[in-house]
């Protein structure tokens, strides 16, 4: 036996878990706080959330990572509540506060303002995201003063909804594309107010099709594996039911279902003729009755009603 201790690599675990991250605490910590209790030997989060934010942070273990990109480039749902009045170095409430002013703000003035951020559009992302530069992220260059000239980027917002405005706070759901960042769509209304502004509470609430009653928080995920322990069942019993199939990141795809005697066909990687897909392009490909998934496929159009996989 050799004298160097075997490293530990953990169970072979497959599929998403919606974890309702809390604040204080960053997108990788929780991963993997995550992992070590499914004892996961392979794990990845789908972009990450600030350690001021909350909410649904999909994490993908196993073979689900080969389909994380997918959830990277997923449209969002975010709840905000903006203070007005102040602006903050970071924009929100994590940072030092760089500029005090009076609120003088109606309803009216917020609802015209706010529906100057609605539909397709360019966005300068913070110095104190996580977009990387030559290797690190903004925010290392934000915190050693260093300042780094950023293209705008095209972004959506599908939706954004004033739920309140009292007291120089604003309650916002918004709906956007992939790469927005929220702490700047805030930043930038408090300038066209006029007043300034930062986010006090930002929670995530939706990422592609996911549905955000499965989110489990530490807490209940804990209490699970206690409860499985007291009743001498392996934690895996409960934890594993959690899990989402690993190509509920792309459900989004149409579905090429396919009789299980031609599996053998693409698995050898061989084309075969599926009757009556709409388009070309990506498909999730299902075996038989069951439609037990079985690999993402391209389409190539070959002859009318008929393409090739």
């Amino acid at each position: 036996m050799s004298a160097r201790r075997r490293r530990w690599k953990g169970r072979d675990v497959h599929g998403v878990f919606l974890l309702d991250k809390p604040t204080g605490i960053s997108s990788n910590d929780a991963l993997q706080r995550v992992k070590k209790i499914y004892s996961a030997c392979k794990a990845g989060h789908t972009g990450a959330l600030d350690p001021l934010a909350t909410g649904m942070l999909p994490l993908c273990f196993g073979e689900a990572t080969k389909f994380s990109q997918f959830l990277l480039d997923s449209d969002k749902r975010y709840l905000v509540t903006a203070k007005l009045g102040e602006r903050t170095d970071t924009s929100d409430s994590h940072g030092e506060i760089v500029d005090t002013r009076p609120v003088s703000v109606s309803d009216a003035d917020l609802l015209i303002t706010l529906d100057k951020f609605r539909g397709k559009g360019e966005q300068v992302p913070s110095m104190y995201s996580a977009l990387k530069h030559e290797g690190k992220p903004l925010y290392w260059y934000a915190r050693q003063g260093i300042f780094i000239d950023r293209p705008a980027r095209p972004i959506n917002v599908f939706e954004l909804k004033l739920l309140s405005y009292e007291n120089n706070e604003v309650n916002l759901e918004i709906h956007v594309s992939k790469g927005t960042y929220i702490r700047t769509i805030v930043d930038d209304m408090g300038e066209l107010l006029g007043c300034g502004a930062h986010v006090t509470m930002l929670r995530r609430i939706g990422v592609s099709k996911y549905p955000a009653e499965q989110m489990v928080t530490f807490e209940e995920l804990e209490a699970m594996v206690e409860q499985a322990q007291s009743d001498e069942i392996q934690p895996k019993e409960v934890l594993d039911p959690l899990l989402l199939p690993l190509d509920s990141a792309v459900s989004h795809l149409p579905e090429a279902n396919i009789a299980s005697e031609n599996a053998i066909f693409v698995m050898q990687g061989q084309a075969i003729l599926v009757p009556n897909m709409p388009s070309e392009g990506l498909v999730r490909m299902t075996i038989g009755e069951e439609r037990e998934f079985l690999a993402l496929a391209k389409l190539i159009k070959t002859v009318k009603s008929h393409q090739n996989v």
